[in-house]
């Protein structure tokens, strides 16, 4: 008896030339009618999955496969003498080797199709032939990906069969296949049909790997970056293209990820600078150039060796300014051609990365894992919940203004966090801290460090204060406006210290912890 290979695959990359390997070591091959077609076309002798059935395809092609003279060939344990009596009994043949890869779901969803289309491109047969033979790893072996033909002939050459190991390799990787296909589908069913479950009793999260890392986060760690395939289409940061420059590394994603975020806060022109995933320079302004100048002397010893972020395309006068300082990378939405071609002459390890959809803030969930767990929550994309002058004094309008900017940026510093701000343009920033007095004490004296004047600028800070003491300090440096969520039963001894002080406070009734 022949050995025999079930060939049914959407994606014909290398399925010619794989078949006609096997047909030479002796294989027969049986396949379904859209690669049978291809396979004769290419004059490689096939049987059709309905000869060997003994019934037609039928709807469409919904059904073809789910038949036991396929399942049985595929889940036949060949050292058990009562299964392969019965396929005896039944003329039912031993697969031997599989190759099968499923309907376009993703690449259907990507195009726009309608739900119907999208309907018709789950694959029923393709999961159950791919788990069946997996299931069956000791006996049969199970092709999902073509980037693995030459593995499976390599070692049908040399030994005859593929080895244990190898199939049991490739049995893993086509259960993870189906169960990222799965999740696939569960994850767009639940959009298009309205289901919308934000936290399901079972979580199934699709990720595809677009490239390992040289290492993670330190050198004795392994890393690797994985995209989602439907969320933030064009918003990715793991999708970023990488224009020029060195391999981006593990910190490198983190960090931008960081700037991305903090920089598409704002509509008018501006720049972010992030340090180990904290901003050290945020400013807008009417030119890019200038918005980039004043990021930098916000805190330029922290800025070596950053990342900048910028939401408009960077042009030749800013790429002169950028070239003046060690930076790790730089991010926007694109570079235009002089621009592009200045900074990759003269920085060629600088990594110039174009994420097209910059300026738009993505929805959806956000996870981090724990031990043993995930959390997963809300991405925090809102900034206040009310604007409520709590003081005597009422800001000002330029106060408003830079009250609102500092806040946008206070939301992106790691707790406990404070942002002290002017002339839209950072002036101190101090996070981490367990103390939100001490992060304050940080922000003043970074300010003081570079020449920044603190008298007439504003605060703003991502939590309550829990006692009168940070008020008192930002009195002292002239700090004239404080925006803050409010929420502490002390709230009436602090908004006394701003009244003592005629600072003006605003409550925003929303809270921007970021741990």
């Amino acid at each position: 008896m022949k050995k025999r290979a079930l060939i049914s695959v959407s994606d014909k990359r290398g399925v010619v030339d794989f078949a006609k390997a096997l047909v030479e070591m002796g294989y027969e091959i049986v396949s379904s009618s859209g690669t049978a077609k291809v396979l004769r076309e290419n004059g490689i002798p096939v049987i059709e999955v309905s000869q060997i059935t003994g019934f037609p395809e039928i709807m469409g092609g919904r059904v073809k496969t789910l038949h036991p003279k396929i399942h049985g060939g595929l889940l036949a344990v060949r050292d058990n003498p009562e299964y392969m009596k019965q396929l005896e009994q039944q003329g039912i043949q031993p697969i031997d080797i599989v190759a099968i890869n499923l309907y376009p779901f993703e690449e259907t969803v990507r195009k726009g199709a309608g739900i119907d289309q999208i309907i018709e491109n789950i694959d029923i047969g393709g999961p159950a032939m791919v788990r069946a033979s997996a299931k069956n790893y000791r006996w049969t072996t199970i092709i999902v990906d073509p980037d693995d033909y030459d593995f499976v002939v390599y070692q049908l050459k040399e030994k005859g069969e593929t080895d244990l190991q190898l199939r049991e390799r490739l049995a893993v990787k086509a259960f993870r296949h189906t169960a990222y296909y799965d999740s696939v589908i569960a994850s767009v069913l639940d959009q298009k049909l309205g289901i919308n479950e934000k936290f399901p009793y079972q979580l199934s999260i699709p990720f595809r790997k677009r490239t390992t890392l040289r290492y993670g986060e330190n050198p004795h760690q392994e890393g690797a970056v994985y995209v989602s395939p439907l969320e933030y289409t064009g918003l990715s940061v793991a999708e970023s293209d990488v224009l020029h420059g060195k391999e981006m590394s593990y910190n490198n994603y983190l960090d931008v990820d960081a700037a991305v975020n903090l920089v598409r806060e704002f509509e008018d022109t501006a720049c972010v600078i992030v340090k180990h995933n904290n901003p050290c320079g945020v400013a807008v302004r009417k030119s890019q150039e200038e918005a980039y100048r004043e990021a930098l002397s916000r805190d330029p010893k922290s800025a070596f060796g950053g990342i900048v972020a910028f939401n408009r395309p960077v042009n030749l006068k800013t790429a002169q300014a950028l070239v003046e300082t060690f930076l790790e990378v730089i991010v926007a939405p694109d570079f235009e051609e002089e621009a592009f071609r200045f900074l990759s002459q003269k920085k060629k390890n600088l990594r110039l990365v174009r994420i097209k959809n910059i300026g738009k803030n993505p929805e959806g969930l956000e996870y981090r894992r724990i031990s043993g767990g995930l959390l997963v929550q809300d991405r925090d994309l809102g900034l206040y919940e009310k604007w409520e002058v709590v003081s005597k004094r009422q800001p000002t309008e330029r106060e408003v203004e830079d009250l609102i900017f500092s806040l946008k940026v206070v939301k992106h510093v790691k707790s406990n966090s404070v942002v002290i701000g002017r002339d839209k343009a950072t002036i101190g920033i101090g996070g981490g801290q367990t103390s939100r007095v001490d992060s304050l004490e940080t922000a003043v004296k970074k300010a003081k460090e570079f020449g920044l004047q603190t008298e007439g600028a504003v605060l703003a800070s991502e939590a309550f204060f829990p006692f009168r003491d940070s008020i008192d300090f930002a009195a002292e440096h002239g700090i004239t406006a404080v925006v803050q969520p409010g929420g502490s039963i002390r709230d009436p001894e602090v908004i006394q210290a701003a009244d003592e002080h005629g600072i003006a406070m605003i409550f925003t009734g929303m809270r921007h912890f970021k741990h």
